[in-house]
């Protein structure tokens, strides 16, 4: 007596197949019936039910600011952004101008670079960034200028961010705070592609900006590792220290000195209309700064903040969106 057969599997693909695969081609199996053909095609129908919806294409009217989420390609909107207004950023004069004006230029069609915002601690790179997205936004609504906010460790997505904005009609500023990379990380190959590099390029209609507290985006034992383990030590450190070259803008932050602390201090205060000042307020700002071991924007605002608790003096809800503005 013949043995009956049971239809032969595709084995056209060597990948493994996941539980709702596997599902589909057991009961196709079960069926027993029809030619090769009608098998696969109901494998096929099975797979494309169980496959999920492809992504709405993101609506970029309903804010001026997106955060990218990679899983699921979704882009969150920001309907109050947290920043602070560009007439409190003291100290910072030549740098506030450099990047206004690159990002005018990017507003405007016109070539731009992508800016690299270093150096010191809570002195208002992040917050820069966000002010002259504002500012130019406002200054040109042609353009659409839109904030998107990739996260450090979301780098590696960013190729399908690009898919993304490629063929929108507006303007996007990429931004990335705090962006450094340790020892085994590679994803810093990503970005660098992105910046300058690969077949499609940076899209027109995308600018990359983003702050550190290191000139050198890669740790410095990262380069001495490769000193010891490469085979040619010269290239394999200058891969890794020609990412922040692909950056065409680098606006450095220092440390303020005294006068621009107490500038800073002064600014908030009269921007939140908090009663106080005179030799007092410099006299308890400076002894704030002292008991933090340090001066700078942050600083400042954890001090006016201090001090309009202590007078009961309430701010607004736009107000409070500043809080931290100058991370």
């Amino acid at each position: 007596m013949a043995k009956s057969l049971a239809p032969p599997t595709p084995t056209a693909s060597k990948k493994p197949l996941g539980a709702g695969a596997k599902q589909a081609v057991q009961a196709a199996q079960a069926l027993g019936r029809g030619s090769d053909a009608e098998l696969l095609g109901r494998i096929a129908g099975a797979l494309e039910r169980l496959a999920p919806a492809a992504p709405a294409a993101p609506d970029f009217s309903v804010a001026e600011a997106f955060v990218w989420h990679p899983e699921g390609r979704r882009l969150t909107a920001v309907r109050h952004v947290n920043r602070v207004d560009m007439s409190l950023l003291k100290g910072i004069d030549r740098v506030r101008d450099l990047l206004v004006e690159n990002t005018e230029r990017f507003a405007r069609g016109l070539p731009a670079n992508n800016a690299l915002l270093w150096g010191a601690r809570g002195m208002g790179k992040s917050s820069l960034v966000k002010a002259a997205h504002a500012t130019i936004g406002r200054a040109h609504p042609a353009a659409g200028l839109k904030l998107i906010e990739i996260h450090r460790e979301d780098i590696e997505s960013l190729p399908e961010l690009m898919a993304i904005l490629r063929n929108a009609p507006q303007c996007f500023i990429v931004f990335c705070d705090d962006l450094s990379f340790d020892a085994e990380d590679t994803s810093y190959k990503s970005l660098k592609t992105m910046l300058e590099g690969g077949i499609e390029g940076r899209p027109e209609n995308v600018i990359f900006y983003a702050t550190s507290n290191r000139r050198h985006l890669l740790a410095r034992d990262m380069m001495e590792n490769e000193r010891a383990t490469a085979i040619n030590p010269g290239e394999a450190v200058e891969e890794k220290v020609s990412l922040s070259d692909r950056f065409g803008l680098w606006l450095g932050f220092h440390r303020c000195s005294q006068d621009e602390y107490l500038a800073m201090v002064e600014g908030y205060v009269a921007h939140y209309r908090v009663p106080f000042d005179g030799a007092e307020l410099r006299r308890e700002a400076l002894e704030w700064a002292t008991t933090r071991g340090a001066r700078s924007g942050r600083v400042a605002w954890q001090y006016v903040q201090d001090l309009a608790g202590r007078l009961g003096v309430r701010m607004t809800e736009d107000e409070e969106r500043t809080t931290d503005g100058r991370l």
